[in-house]
């Protein structure tokens, strides 16, 4: 059990610390090829969800691994499954289908919490 939560942790971890450093770092215009809603939403907000996404996946690994708090790892993967639906109805209400890539992030950040709560 621990073996999965790790890997799906990792992935997890991965995919948002890069995704997040990005929102960090990127002008909106470097942004917009990959995420067109960033035409639609202040900068700032897209610097929040940025933040949110690196502490987010510091919050997955961290707090296992020192075993200090490790609940809060299920709370961090709670929290993607939320801000992936968010990110779906987004994407839906722009008219924008092409929603795999957010419906995948919502299950493995499940498939995560899932292990986390039985790993606790």
């Amino acid at each position: 059990m621990t073996l999965a939560y790790w890997i799906t942790a990792a992935l997890l971890a991965l995919f948002y610390l890069y995704a997040g450093t990005l929102k960090l770092l990127r002008t909106r215009e470097q942004l917009r090829p990959m995420m067109a809603w960033v035409d639609e939403t202040p900068m700032r907000s897209v610097r929040a969800i940025g933040w949110v996404e690196v502490l987010g996946a510091i919050g997955l690994i961290l707090p296992p691994a020192t075993d200090i708090a490790p609940w809060l790892a299920v709370v961090a993967a709670v929290g993607f499954v939320l801000l992936q639906v968010g990110a779906l109805r987004v994407h839906l209400r722009r008219g924008d289908r092409q929603v795999g890539l957010n419906a995948g992030l919502v299950v493995v950040a499940g498939v995560t919490a899932g292990l986390g709560i039985a790993w606790l």
